[in-house]
């Protein structure tokens, strides 16, 4: 019988997401989560909304760095101003989508905060470990 694993690079990250938003519940209003268990798949839900959204934006931040004219750079540089603030509204959008009133993550600028400190966490936390 074989099962697979997650590498135990996502699992710390879900551990970092979980601790970082159950901080936010405590200390920002605007952030609400009912229970432990719905902080834990809004956490695991976060993970691969992120995951998504950096591939994105490094895919965009690519082409900006390859493109050879400056319609290129123009196309990409739009892209990367839609991407960004969008990236926010979408991880908004779903959250709602899959919880309801059971989660909230505040406003844009809350969440652009919350965000920032989920994935600057996660990159400390990485340091650290390797």
């Amino acid at each position: 019988m074989s099962t697979t694993r997650p590498p135990a690079v996502h699992v710390v990250d879900v551990f970092v997401y979980v601790t970082v938003l159950n901080l936010a519940v405590e200390y920002v209003p605007a952030v609400l989560s009912e229970t432990f268990s719905l902080s834990l798949l809004t956490a695991v839900l976060l993970k691969a909304v992120l995951e998504v959204v950096v591939r994105v934006k490094a895919a965009v931040v690519g082409h900006l760095r390859a493109a050879g004219s400056a319609a290129g750079r123009l196309v990409a540089g739009g892209m990367l101003v839609l991407v960004l603030p969008g990236s926010k509204l979408l991880v908004l959008w779903v959250v709602d989508l899959v919880f309801g009133d059971a989660v909230r993550l505040g406003g844009f600028w809350a969440v652009t905060a919350l965000i920032a400190v989920l994935l600057l966490a996660r990159l400390g936390v990485r340091r650290l470990v390797t």
